[in-house]
C-alpha cells in the first residue's frame, strides 16, 4: 500500500525568539545571518541596536521571528535606562529566548550572570565569535557556560557555539529554534524580511556609517531620524549634543558627512537622493520628552 502521508505538508511552526546579551556581543550579526541578510545594522560600538528589531526567517514549514534587542549594560543616561527596559520588556512574550555571549571576552562573567539569573528556565546558550578562538577555548567557552546555568539552577540548558560572522554553528542553532516554535500560521507576509518602516531603516543606515568612522566620545551622542520620505528623495537629520560634535560628524570639508551618505546609498534603491543634516539637540538622551520624539 503506498504512503499518502509522504505527500501531506508539514505542519507550519511560528513564533517568536528572542536574543538577549550584553552589549556588542552579536545579537545583531546573529539575527542577520539567521535571516539571510542584513536586517539590522551593525556595528563595534556599544548600543548600536536601540529598538526591539524584528527579523524574520521564512521557510516552507515555518517563519522564525527574531527579537534582537539593546545589549543590557549599567545605564548612565535616560536613555540607557530605556534600552533596558526595551530589551526586558521585549523577552516576556516570546516562544523562546536566546543568551548571546561572547566567547572571545570569557564567558560566566558578572555581567553574564546578571543577565543569566534574569533569563528563562528553558533559555538557550549562543557562544559567539568562537572563529576567533582556538579549540581549548571554545571547550572553555562551554564549560563556563554549563557552569554559569547550573549555578542558577537553569537545568540542561542547550549551548550552542557558534560564529555569527562566519555562519559556523548559525543554521545548527536555527533549526533547533524552529523547532521549539509551536504550531501555528505567518505572523508576517512571507516576502518581509524585518518589520521597521522604510523611513526607520534608512535612518538606521545612515547611522550605522557614521559609527563605522565616529570618535570615541561620539556614538552614544549621535541619532538619526528620517523628516522627509518622497523616494527617491530621503531626508535624514543626524541629532548630536554639542556644537563641537557637530564638526566631527560634518568633517574637514564635509568629507565625514560625504561618506557616510555614500555608503548609506549603496544599500538603497538606486537613484534615492540621500539629504543629510545636522542638528544640534542640547543632552537629547537626558531629557525625557527628546527620546519620546525619538521613539525609545
Amino acid at each position: 500500500m503506498p504512503d499518502h502521508d509522504t505527500d501531506q505538508p508539514a505542519e507550519m511552526r511560528s513564533g517568536f525568539v528572542a536574543l538577549a546579551g550584553r552589549p556588542n556581543v552579536g545579537k545583531s550579526s546573529l539575527t542577520n545571518a539567521i535571516v539571510g541578510q542584513k536586517v539590522t545594522i551593525v556595528s563595534p560600538r556599544p548600543q548600536t541596536t536601540r529598538h526591539e528589531i524584528r527579523g524574520m526567517l521564512t521557510r516552507a514549514d515555518a517563519q522564525l521571528v527574531l527579537v534582537d534587542t539593546p545589549g543590557v549594560h549599567k545605564p548612565k543616561t535616560a536613555m540607557g535606562k530605556r534600552l533596558n527596559r526595551t530589551a526586558t520588556e521585549a523577552r516576556e512574550d516570546t516562544d523562546a529566548t536566546v543568551l548571546v555571549v561572547d566567547a572571545s571576552k570569557g564567558v560566566g562573567g558578572p555581567g553574564d550572570a546578571r543577565l543569566m539569573a534574569a533569563m528563562p528556565d528553558d533559555v538557550i546558550v549562543a557562544i559567539n565569535k568562537i572563529d576567533r578562538l582556538p579549540q581549548e577555548q571554545v571547550l572553555a567557552a562551554i564549560k563556563n557556560a554549563a557552569a554559569l546555568a547550573k549555578r542558577f539552577e537553569r537545568g540542561a540548558v542547550e549551548i550552542f557555539p557558534i560564529s555569527a560572522r562566519t555562519n559556523k554553528g548559525v543554521p545548527e542553532l536555527t533549526e533547533y529554534l524552529i523547532g521549539l516554535l509551536p504550531p501555528g500560521p505567518l505572523w508576517y507576509p512571507e516576502d518581509q524580511v524585518r518589520d521597521s518602516t522604510e523611513g526607520f531603516w534608512v535612518a538606521e543606515l545612515v547611522r550605522e556609517q557614521l559609527l563605522a568612522t565616529a570618535r570615541e566620545e561620539l556614538p552614544h551622542s549621535i541619532a538619526t531620524r528620517c523628516v522627509e520620505l518622497n523616494w527617491p528623495y530621503v531626508e535624514v537629520e543626524i541629532l548630536v549634543e554639542r556644537i563641537s560634535q557637530k564638526g566631527m560628524v560634518i568633517g574637514q570639508g564635509g568629507e565625514n558627512l560625504k561618506r557616510a551618505g555614500i555608503g548609506a546609498r549603496r544599500l538603497l534603491p538606486e537613484g534615492t537622493h540621500l539629504e543629510l543634516k545636522v542638528k544640534v539637540n542640547r543632552d537629547w538622551q537626558r531629557k525625557d520628552a527628546e527620546l519620546d520624539k525619538l521613539g525609545y
